[in-house]
């Protein structure tokens, strides 16, 4: 594989991870959450979407819209069950409350479909293996494009809901300050419960990517989880644009760390983050940006 085509698919797989960390970043700009059990929740919505495709045997993307409702409604219900009262008692607690969740989403889904491994790949045809050489040592993938294109839709979409929106400036206004907000006649209740219910029907598009493009199991989701978070960190904590630019540069890392040996793929994204942190973060000050 030419360097070249090594950044190219380092492009598709960035895209893959910035669609993950995107509900990441919506909680974290809005409510200063970071979610532990982010990657077990888009795990969740792969198996949800996997059981539809299974009984059903509908396309995933059509199971997918159906199982959307179910993941915006279990996220809005999250929010009013574990997060709002968590949120009230310091950073610390919902932590704490996330990885309590995070370990009850594992054990459920262990339970329920045991440690085997599943995939939405062979349900997906030929969207999976379809692939264009567009030069020597050079190919697009049908799947990789597919990514790419909704990534920057999802991003787009949530840029002109936060700029051009009831929702969006309810948004902006509790992340800025929400007793504030409240002053002003703002639900900040209601608009925290909406941003999860957003954050975890997005994770659930990440996790249907997710069993396209891999296998998944009850356990993956703290893998998703550490690469979700170290693109929004790369891109910028908080920051809407940046994470899609550090899931890229995420991906990018890991596909040119491949191309050097198989072995160095995942240590590459790890030691971007690593630089990232010592540059950013080393001198002891964390600058905080909210979504706009």
């Amino acid at each position: 594989m030419s360097v070249a085509n090594a950044i190219l698919q380092g492009v598709f797989l960035g895209a893959f991870y910035a669609v993950l960390a995107c509900g990441l970043s919506i909680m974290f700009g809005v409510m200063r959450i970071i979610n532990l059990a982010h990657g077990d929740l888009a795990v969740l919505g792969a198996y949800i979407t996997f059981v539809i495709v299974d009984r059903l045997g509908l396309s995933p993307f059509v199971a997918f819209l159906i199982a959307l409702p179910v993941m915006i409604a279990l996220g809005y219900l999250l929010h009013l069950t574990i997060l709002e009262r968590s949120l009230r008692s310091g950073i610390l607690t919902p932590l704490l409350a996330t990885f309590g969740l995070s370990i009850v989403v594992q054990n459920l889904l262990l339970i329920i479909f045991s440690p085997d491994v599943h995939s939405l790949g062979r349900s997906a045809g030929s969207l999976t293996t379809a692939s264009w050489q567009v030069a020597s040592g050079l190919s697009v993938s049908a799947l990789g494009i597919l990514v790419l294109v909704v990534a920057v839709l999802v991003f787009g979409a949530l840029q002109l809901v936060l700029s051009r929106t009831r929702l969006g400036w309810t948004m902006r206004a509790t992340a800025e300050d929400a007793e504030a907000a409240e002053l002003v006649g703002i639900n900040s209740r209601g608009t925290y419960a909406w941003a999860t219910a957003l954050a975890v029907a997005i994770a659930a598009l990440g996790g249907l990517f997710l069993g396209i493009r891999s296998v998944f199991d009850p356990v993956s989701g703290p893998t998703q989880l550490i690469f979700a978070f170290e693109a929004v960190v790369i891109g910028g904590m908080g920051s809407l644009w940046g994470t899609l630019l550090g899931g890229i540069a995420l991906g990018v890392a890991q596909t040119l760390g491949a191309q050097l040996n198989p072995e160095f793929a995942v240590i590459s994204g790890h030691l971007l983050f690593l630089v990232v942190l010592i540059a950013r973060f080393g001198g002891g000050r964390m600058v905080l940006r909210v979504a706009r």
